[in-house]
């Protein structure tokens, strides 16, 4: 049965590279049967806790997209070696109010890519963190720490070779980690 998975990447950059790496795990044939929504987490305000009982209408998307999913993917950019505020601030906002957070029980996939030899690992370690107080059940196993380089993904969202067995793999991974979380659950 095709899953519905969230995507949230972080960055808003028009021609960010973890965007091209989400875009291009999603097109990978093992993952063409399952829906993938991108949320868009540009159009938040900065988190107020005066906002819990009266939520912007796009908070009130990225919650109902949350709520409708069986999974989240993560990409992210690693931005002094932590979490991007702008995915922060989603995260933020879609586990308030309190006792209400759509993130729990979520089964999420973390992947980043950066310029710099350790790709986003330190990020991702922060936001593996945060996921873990949410209760939200993470893959473990293969970690993606992409090192981007501007061959990595083409226009078509095609996967160089050197990267292509690595990646697929990953995604296989998640959506086996997943559907085992969904019949547990």
């Amino acid at each position: 049965m095709p899953l519905k998975i969230c995507v949230l990447v972080g960055s808003l950059r028009a021609e960010s590279i973890n965007r091209r790496l989400a875009d291009a795990l999603i097109h990978l044939p093992q993952a063409r049967e399952h829906e993938f929504v991108h949320a868009d987490i540009g159009s938040l305000p900065l988190y107020s806790q005066d906002q819990d009982e009266s939520a912007p209408a796009s908070v009130t998307a990225l919650r109902e997209l949350v709520k409708s999913s069986d999974a989240v993917l993560f990409a992210m950019p690693e931005y002094n070696r932590s979490i991007p505020g702008v995915l922060k601030n989603a995260i933020d906002h879609a586990s308030r109010p309190w006792g209400q957070s759509v993130w729990k029980g979520k089964p999420a996939g973390v992947v980043g890519t950066s310029p710099s030899p350790v790709g986003t690992a330190i990020g991702q370690s922060h936001l593996r963190m945060v996921l873990a107080y949410l209760d939200m059940p993470v893959l473990d196993q293969p970690e993606a720490y992409i090192q981007w380089q501007d061959d990595l993904i083409d226009a078509d969202h095609m996967i160089h070779e050197r990267s292509h067995e690595f990646l697929a793999g990953w995604m296989k991974a998640f959506l086996a980690f997943v559907e085992r979380e969904k019949a547990a659950g």
